[in-house]
Order: structure tokens, then sequence, then C-alpha cells
């Protein structure tokens, strides 16, 4: 198959590239504006398998139509967005714009050039706060984001929801991730992210000395530590996740799913399992908690079991926090 993939030198996209180039049997077209991505991981993926990287924005229609224009796909794998959410607080425009406005511009261009089968990267930001009792939270639980970075991926699901019932040959699958950490095994891409916001490579980076000290922000939640717990998935089954999602359309009709293990783990656990695999003790310091972190938040991943081909195979914290911390050592 013809494949596009957006944002594919970042972190999810390239796992997921790495994945589709060891199946052998696709043309992939990777598209990445290099703005959160990298032009590194693009060399290094360029190792295992041929594939067409062209950069450009996918905010330039002009210029992305041609790439449609040219190479007649047959699916889109769309991760390029912007994800910070403290910094869509503060500039909510430019998610809307580039998260909600572009995807509809590359769903508009989807229908003008007949390419039928489309697979979002989402997120379980689109829950917002849920309460506890609602936990694990299933894919037909009330979504009420709480920030832009979250609004601007439902309002796009919607996009991609009324495209659907507008044009019968398009077809969907909308995966909405929990936590992403880890590496893939051979250690060649990992995460990267300037700035890291994510909890277990900020841990990791601590571990190494790369920051003084980690901060918990808030021990007196409703949990068992007093600590946030969440649902931390492997990348690299998040990245298979996306494969069997472009199976599942083959033969399905369009569907959203959660991406999580349906278990999850304190901040404390995920302290405690970096100074375990590392070895190394470092400054952990309690602060006052965050607006908008819930105390739990943990995927009901029953459906995408059911219905999809996908079968974890990382589920395993040490495993997550090893792998992270194995490549920020080979990061450096």
């Amino acid at each position: 198959m013809n494949i596009l993939v957006t944002g594919g030198a970042g972190y999810i996209g390239s796992h997921v590239v790495m994945q589709l180039l060891q199946q052998k049997k696709h043309h992939l077209v990777v598209v990445d504006n290099l703005q959160t991505g990298f032009r590194k991981t693009i060399d290094t993926l360029l190792l295992f398998g041929d594939f067409d990287f062209i950069d450009v924005d996918i905010l330039n229609r002009q210029e992305i139509e041609k790439v449609f224009q040219h190479y007649h796909f047959d699916v889109v794998f769309h991760f390029a967005a912007s994800l910070l959410v403290g910094e869509s607080v503060e500039k909510p425009l430019k998610y809307y714009l580039n998260n909600t406005c572009n995807s509809a511009k590359l769903i508009d261009l989807c229908n003008k050039y007949n390419v039928n089968k489309f697979i979002f990267s989402s997120t379980a930001a689109v829950y917002g706060e849920p309460s506890v009792e609602k936990i694990p939270l299933k894919e037909n639980e009330l979504t009420s984001p709480i920030n832009p970075y979250g609004s601007s991926k439902l309002f796009t699901e919607q996009i991609i929801q009324e495209n659907a019932k507008t044009n019968s040959s398009f077809k969907y699958v909308i995966l909405r991730y929990f936590n992403v950490a880890g590496a893939e095994s051979t250690l060649h891409i990992g995460e990267c992210h300037e700035p890291e916001t994510h909890l277990i490579p900020l841990v990791v980076q601590t571990a190494l000395a790369k920051r003084e000290k980690i901060m918990i922000f808030g021990d007196k939640y409703d949990t068992p530590d007093g600590t946030c717990i969440r649902d931390y998935i492997h990348v690299e089954d998040l990245a298979s996740a996306h494969l069997a999602a472009m199976e599942y359309l083959e033969e399905n009709k369009s569907d959203i799913f959660n991406c999580g293990y349906g278990h999850g783990f304190s901040v404390k656990e995920v302290v405690d399992t970096v100074k375990k695999v590392s070895g190394i003790d470092f400054t952990v310091e309690v602060t006052s908690r965050r607006e908008g972190d819930p105390a739990v938040l943990i995927a009901d991943n029953q459906k995408i079991l059911n219905y999809t081909t996908w079968k974890p195979q990382y589920d395993d914290l040490e495993l997550i926090c090893k792998t992270a911390l194995e490549w920020e050592k080979k990061r450096d």
C-alpha cells in the first residue's frame, strides 16, 4: 500500500514508521516540518528501509496537495500536531490552527483524492477530569477536555466522524493514547521532546544527573500512596496498535479505541522503579498539585483487544523505564 505518515519524524510517528518498514510491503511517504521532529530520526529510519521524506508543513496546502497528486495514497496516519498541554493554555489559537484546522484541510485532501483510510493520533486528554468511579475509562465515556490541547484533538475527532457521515467511502480509526513512554528495543529511536514534559523521561534524566531533582506535584490524592496514577503504555505497543488499526479497516467499520494497558502506576511507583533499574538514588521533592491533574487515569482497553489483532508485548513498568533510561544514555 501507499501510506502517508504526517509527523513521522516525531516520537510516536517514527516508531510506527519503523514497524511499517519492518513489514517490507508498503511504500511510505513521511511528511514532517521538523519543528518538533528530528532530521536525525529520519536518517536513522532510512537505515531500516527506503521511504520518501518531504520536509513540509501540513499548513502548506499547495505543497501537500502536490504530494497527494503524486503518490495516490491508500492510508493516512496523522500524527502531526502540537502537544504541550501548558503551551496550549498560553497559546490556544496555535493548537486550534495546527491541530484542528490543519487536520480538517488534510481530511479535505483525502476526500478530493479518494484516500479512504485515516488513522488519527488522539489522546486521553479528551476525557478531561473523569471521576474515579468512571475508571477504567471506556470509549463511550463523556468527553470533556479541560485544556485547548484536549479540545483541539476532540474537535478533530468530531471533524473526522462528520466527514465519514457525508463520505461513505471514508473510514477511520481514532486512537486515544494514554501515557506513552519507553523506546524501541534496539534503541535506534526513542523519545525526544524539547522541552520535555513527560514523567518517565523527566525521572530518567534526574537519575542521569541531567536534572537536579524530580518534582512530585501533590501527594494527597485519593490513591494508595497519595500520588497520581496513570496508565503507561510502551511506545512499541502503541505503534503496533496503529498497524492493527490499519488491518482492522480492511474489513471493518470506523471506530474509536483506547490505547493503554488497563492498569496504572503512581508517580511514586515510577520514581521507585527508575531508581531500581538505574541503581541510582536522586532527589525527589513534593510540591503542590497542579490544576487539572486527575487522581487516576486508566484506560479500559477491552475494545481494542476484542475487535483488533492487537496483542501488547511490553506491559512491564520496569521494561518501559529501562528502555527509556538506556535511550537517554545513548542520545547524550
